[in-house]
């Protein structure tokens, strides 16, 4: 799944060249990393990207030479992952037919990727045997009160039977989980046969599963942009965590460590650059001057910071953000207040 807009990382991630399309690690863009994770277990043209049409062609870009730019789907609107995981499931068992379907967000780091496949294998082999949905948990590390978690039945094994889905907890809930052992974040990947996902969108998304029925008569015929256009006009936007998830039956979790943070802002850079002695993250052309912990990335210009602590500060050719850390959040704000304004240019 590659169409988030990733607003978090303004200034330098824009509609076109969202999160997922940043090398934000020094290594690569986010997408070709998840690419190459994922191509340790299949081949290249097995693996599909779902965007939005606003960054299909900077997608395809992209994964050139990766990817065959037939697996790219575009959405033409934003309707939240159960359509968009629908819309690919059709396009999938109508072409492919049905198998087991991986799905895994484009833009989260994963450090141990030896230790992510291990666990994707296992995920896949639980889907395969059981016809059960499959879901992937992180083995928390801290109280985060960002995270939605999955609270499991303690069992032998490496594969856990699914009590509940929690929402994001108060500090003092997150640790209760922390300790009790049964609980695991939620990473947003999920594994499943294409059969089981849709048959579940059958029973609790009915309307949802009925439009999509529509769209496949269409698929792999001159009319399937049209359809699709039509499907996105009047589809439901709902998650599937909410959708489906939370309300199904004989769901299963994966628990598994690998290094995982979904770097979801600027104030967690420090997940792919080791902080130099005084906590401060430096990307680029950065001089610092008694400043502790600090994040600064610099695209093409020395930035220079004196006595100052907890700041982020990027700098791109068009535009530069100054927030504390503790603000990192709140930078889509200022996507918000730009979008108010006009300024089509900075977005």
């Amino acid at each position: 799944m590659a169409g988030g807009g990733g607003t978090r990382f303004w200034p330098l991630s824009r509609i076109h060249t969202p999160k997922q399309l940043l090398n934000l690690s020094g290594k690569d863009v986010m997408v070709n990393e998840a690419v190459a994770r994922l191509c340790r277990i299949t081949a290249p043209e097995n693996i599909y990207i779902a965007t939005n049409t606003a960054q299909s062609a900077s997608m395809e870009k992209a994964v050139k030479g990766r990817i065959p730019p037939e697996n790219i789907l575009a959405e033409p609107a934003a309707r939240n992952t159960a359509a968009c995981i629908g819309y690919a499931a059709v396009e999938l068992i109508k072409k492919r037919g049905d198998g087991v379907m991986v799905i895994t967000p484009s833009d989260a780091y994963i450090r141990d990727d030896d230790a992510f496949e291990q666990v994707l294998r296992t995920a896949v082999k639980a889907a395969e045997e059981t016809g059960k949905l499959v879901t992937i948990g992180i083995d928390p590390t801290f109280p985060a009160t960002g995270y939605g978690y999955i609270r499991f039945k303690k069992s032998d094994g490496p594969v856990k039977e699914v009590l509940e889905f929690v929402e994001k907890p108060p500090l003092e809930r997150a640790k209760e989980y922390l300790a009790s052992g049964d609980h695991v974040w939620n990473s947003g990947m999920f594994v499943w046969k294409i059969s089981a996902i849709l048959e579940h969108y059958k029973t609790l998304l009915p309307d949802l599963y009925n439009n999509l029925a529509e769209f496949s008569e269409a698929v792999g015929t001159d009319k399937e942009q049209d359809a699709l256009e039509k499907l996105y006009g009047r589809i439901e936007d709902i998650s599937v965590d909410y959708g489906v998830m939370e309300k199904s039956y004989d769901i299963l979790v994966v628990p598994g460590e690998f290094g995982w943070s979904d770097v979801g802002s600027w104030d967690m850079l420090g997940v792919l650059h080791d902080p130099e002695e005084n906590g401060n993250v430096v990307v680029g052309d950065g001089v610092l001057v008694e400043s502790k912990n600090n994040i600064v990335f610099a695209k093409d210009k020395t930035v220079a910071l004196v006595g100052v602590s907890d700041l982020v500060v990027v700098e791109t050719p068009d535009a530069v953000l100054v927030c504390p850390k503790d603000k990192a959040q709140d930078v889509k704000k200022a996507v918000d207040a730009l979008k108010a304004m006009g300024r089509e240019d900075l977005l």
